[in-house]
């Protein structure tokens, strides 16, 4: 059978009342992450993490691609498989080429990578794990490629993520079909599998 998650999400019903509460959904419509409808019983969490991930993955110079591509990587670093499900899932819905995403664990050998690439996702595996692992050397290879607004860009994903890849692995978040269909089809090469969030 499948796991339960260590604190229920609200129930549809009462997440649209939050969201009446709110003023509208949190960010554009689509699938219902079951981490925010966990969030939702305090709606000011929700209004801030909406407000910290819009500015994060919606605002700047760095493309979309590169900012879902990190967001993978972080998470897979600091090993929360309910976030490497939903990123991979919002990557492929955003025109990253599946195959890009396949060679993402070989990302410094792929040849489907470019230097900049390759310097923010080695910032993005060293950000993820504890103790932090970011180095002189991870900034320098940043700054060949990115100024410093966007380096502040690169780590405000990382740092979201954080945010979420601590939140969904302590409470062993319910991972929802869709994402969970997309990342064992995606991710099959690396040996994912549901873990807790299954």
């Amino acid at each position: 059978g499948r796991s339960m998650a260590f604190v229920d999400p609200l129930s549809s019903d009462d997440y649209e009342a939050v969201l009446a509460e709110l003023g509208g959904p949190p960010r554009p419509p689509g699938l219902v992450r079951n981490s925010e409808r966990t969030m939702a019983r305090r709606p000011e969490l929700l209004r801030a993490f909406a407000g910290l991930a819009r500015a994060a993955f919606a605002t700047g110079t760095v493309s979309p691609e590169l900012k879902g591509l990190v967001a993978v990587v972080v998470s897979e670093a600091a090993g929360c498989r309910y976030c490497q499900a939903h990123r991979v899932t919002t990557a492929v819905a955003s025109g990253v080429p599946e195959a890009r995403l396949a060679a993402l664990w070989s990302f410094e050998s792929s040849d489907l990578f470019s230097e900049a690439e390759r310097a923010a996702l080695r910032f993005a595996q060293a950000a993820g794990v504890v103790p932090n692992a970011v180095s002189q050397q991870h900034v320098d290879d940043l700054r060949q490629h990115f100024d410093d607004g966007e380096i502040v860009e690169l780590t405000g994903v990382v740092a979201t993520m954080g945010f979420l890849n601590r939140w969904n692995d302590s409470l062993a978040t319910h991972l929802e079909d869709e994402p969970l269909e997309a990342a064992t089809r995606l991710l099959a090469g690396t040996g994912w599998s549901a873990g807790k969030h299954g």
